[in-house]
């Protein structure tokens, strides 16, 4: 029996008894004295399961009337190893999302308990995170005290004065804006929110957010279905509702990873005879779905719509006279 089978059975035996004696806990455990103190020791300093020792019943029981604070307990949320150490790599991704943001102060006593948790794993703790890498890949640093201030305006419903730099224009403009919900995609925090200088939904990138000043007027609350329509159905991040559909040809040696690939929900994709796979996408700005198109370079063709073509060879034509030129000069 391992350490997290025994701690869920001492802890069960406890729950449906109004004591118990040592020797039927080291009948049961099959185990020595020495096990079944560290055991009943891990439940009360870790897993805060207020254990005693009643003479008078001569046995170990749970003390009800003497815990310090509320405690809640989830019936039957114990957890394997395996179990403990997918925790832990949640716990990693939580601080890879939230670096000190609207969680952490609300986390960081679950992470501690999780911390003591994963001390009934076989494997120490700090062997474990030394083993779990999270990368990410083009995440862009941002003020937390913005962040914050972005947080509680969401649940409060309250409206932010914002100054927002735009860095396709280059330009920084004072906002009122209100909050309706906070994305994360590709490794940054962006920002769906009633723009009342525009009288539209806009959608913000947190890390242009140059200043975040929480207002104590109420924010203006838009549905879920009319965010979903305006700004969610297109590729990539970009807002707009007037669609259009994709249709990209990818050479077999890259059809072997973009088959599986998820770009948009309502991605539709088949393989031809030759081996080449179509995929198709909706977009409502060129601008995101351009750039992953070029990645491909060669092995992606651009079938439709012609519109998409004609930015796409701009860009490549653009792209070639640009280092040609440099290359030419040097």
């Amino acid at each position: 029996m391992s350490k997290t089978e025994r701690i869920y059975r001492i802890r069960t035996l406890l729950a449906n008894r109004r004591s118990i004696s040592s020797q039927t806990l080291l009948d049961e455990l099959e185990v020595s004295p020495a096990t079944l103190k560290r055991d009943l020791e891990f439940l009360r300093s870790r897993m805060n399961v207020p254990i005693v020792w009643d003479r008078d019943l001569n046995g170990y029981r749970i003390d009800q009337q003497n815990q310090v604070g509320a405690q809640y307990e989830l019936p039957g949320l114990w957890f394997a190893d395996k179990e403990i150490h997918a925790l832990l790599t949640m716990q990693h991704l939580l601080a890879n999302l939230d670096p000190g943001g609207i969680l952490a102060p609300h986390v960081r006593p679950l992470m501690a308990r999780l911390n003591k948790l994963l001390g009934a794993a076989d494997d120490a703790a700090e062997e474990v995170r030394r083993r779990v890498l999270i990368v990410g890949i083009g995440k862009r640093s941002m003020k937390l005290d913005h962040f914050e201030n972005i947080g509680s305006a969401l649940l409060r419903r309250k409206r932010l004065a914002i100054r927002y730099y735009a860095r396709g224009r280059d330009q920084e403009t004072e906002r009122e804006i209100s909050p309706q919900r906070l994305v994360h995609y590709r490794e940054n925090w962006y920002l769906d929110a009633w723009c009342h200088l525009r009288g539209a939904l806009r959608n913000f990138a947190v890390d242009s957010i140059r200043k975040a000043e929480l207002l104590e007027r109420p924010a203006k609350d838009v549905p879920n279905a009319t965010l979903d329509t305006v700004l969610g159905p297109g590729y990539g991040i970009f807002a707009g509702d007037q669609l259009q559909w994709a249709t990209l040809r990818f050479s077999p040696e890259r059809a072997r990873w973009v088959a599986s690939e998820h770009w948009h929900p309502e991605q539709r994709g088949r393989f031809e005879a030759d081996g080449n796979y179509v995929l198709e996408v909706p977009y409502a700005d060129h601008r995101e779905l351009m750039m992953d198109i070029l990645k491909h370079g060669r092995h992606c063709e651009v079938v439709g719509p012609e519109e998409l073509r004609a930015h796409v060879m701009d860009e490549l034509a653009h792209s070639a006279a640009t280092y040609g030129g440099e290359a030419a000069r040097g």
